[in-house]
């Protein structure tokens, strides 16, 4: 529409990148020599949103996807390592390219000119390669937050970083400090489903460490165990590439051993640490917090972090755990062990197909409805009301009755259960 009425319009950015490689974008943004007063006028009969208004950009909406529409620009000086004071628009598409942050995103097309490609980002996308548009100490010093964008980048496409662009960002990441969690947070979660993580983990883990600073102590530390050949960060690095490509996951492995630097117990020549599970869930809580991470996936990953050390030897070990955490954060658990074994000494990986045992034993649990929580019992508080409890007991005798039903010690039927409430009342006990 904007070409129809006498605009340039190139789609830009990310979005080429993908149909270079092959993949499908998942947004559009589009960049025109049209004002944002222009654009509007273009599309006058869709929704428009001015969130980016400031900067040059309109966003529109058509068939319930929003495109993102911003006149071609140079943008003024920064003053946060994060956002231009100001932007002064242009008539040339090759100063708008000029201002972004790498090559491979500094590509435009449109179908009657093909790409426009002034900073050669087809030839490193073809060599797997970052590397910024122009200074890369300029580029990093403008916008913090490309710095992790870019180790981003390197996780989720493999592409190697520019030795020269990979100089700044260890000269610059201090820079970091200047943008919000929230940020920081997003980039991170992409960076670990990425499937270059191990390499970007164990390249640029001072980058991470900018902002999770506890993982100092565990960068070459070594764990003198019989099961384990790596240090602690190597550890978690090789945990974290093996696990499945789950955020949630992947996060309790990158935070699940943080702890065992300082739990260390020295015995001889071998280490010990006993406790670290939970020194490490303390540590991730506050990482977490830091963060800005919703409550929900806190949880979650501290209770990950907490079992992870688990054992399950019975069938009774993984209903306790079972109805201690959860079903699918006990899957996870799962999860969380193999890619963990996996990133040990190899003998370890023997204990996979057990693992896969103890999920099967889990699924079988939940297919033959086994009661693994209070809500599950044949009983609930008003039975319990009924037989001359109130309050806070109502409450413990429910538990009480639920833990004798996962060590198989009664049936979860409703005349055994009230046979035990009737004990515990004549016992005068609760």
């Amino acid at each position: 529409m904007l070409s129809k009425n006498g605009y340039e319009a190139f789609i830009v950015g990310g979005c080429v990148r993908d149909f270079i490689l092959g993949n499908t974008p998942y947004d559009y943004d589009i960049t025109t020599n049209a004002l944002p007063s222009q654009t509007e006028k273009v599309f006058e009969n869709f929704r428009i949103i001015e969130t980016g208004i400031k900067h040059g950009t309109v966003t529109v909406i058509i068939d319930h996807m929003p495109l993102e529409i911003t006149t071609y620009r140079i943008d003024g000086e920064y003053a946060d390592n994060r956002r231009p004071v100001s932007v002064s628009y242009t008539s040339r598409l090759a100063d708008d390219l000029a201002r972004r942050d790498f090559t491979m995103n500094a590509i435009a097309y449109n179908h009657s000119s093909g790409l426009y490609d002034p900073f050669h980002g087809q030839d490193d996308i073809v060599k797997k390669q970052i590397i910024c548009v122009g200074n890369p100490q300029e580029r990093f010093n403008e916008d913090a937050l490309r710095i992790m964008r870019a180790v981003r980048f390197s996780s989720q496409l493999g592409f190697e970083i520019e030795k020269n662009t990979a100089e700044c960002i260890g000269k610059q990441k201090y820079l970091l400090k200047n943008i919000s969690a929230e940020r920081i947070r997003a980039e991170l979660d992409k960076l670990l489903t990425g499937k270059n993580v191990y390499n970007v983990l164990m390249n640029y883990s001072s980058v991470i460490e900018e902002f999770i600073p506890e993982i100092h102590n565990s960068i070459g530390f070594d764990q003198k165990s019989k099961y384990h050949m790596y240090t602690v960060w190597e550890h978690i690095a090789v945990a974290v590439s093996k696990a499945c490509n789950d955020k949630i996951i992947r996060l309790a492995l990158l935070l699940h051993d943080i702890g065992k630097p300082f739990s260390c117990q020295e015995e001889g020549n071998c280490r010990h640490f006993k406790g670290h599970a939970g020194k490490s869930a303390d540590m991730a809580q506050k990482i977490l917090k830091r963060l800005k991470y919703e409550n929900s996936t806190s949880k979650r990953v501290i209770t990950l972090i907490s079992h992870h050390s688990d054992k399950f030897e019975s069938e009774k070990a993984v209903k306790r755990c079972m109805s201690a955490i959860g079903s699918e954060a006990f899957f996870q658990l799962i999860e969380v062990q193999k890619a963990d074994n996996l990133a040990k000494k190899p003998f370890c990986a023997e204990r996979i197909p057990k693992l896969e045992n103890i999920k099967r034993t889990a699924e079988n649990l939940i297919k033959s409805k086994s009661c693994l929580n209070v809500k599950e019992l044949a009983v609930n508080g008003n039975d319990i009301k009924n037989a001359g409890f109130s309050g806070k007991d109502i409450g413990i005798i429910l538990k009480k009755l639920l833990d004798e039903v996962i060590e198989n010690n009664i049936s979860n039927e409703y005349e055994q259960l009230m046979q035990f409430v009737m004990e515990i009342k004549n016992n005068g006990q609760v």
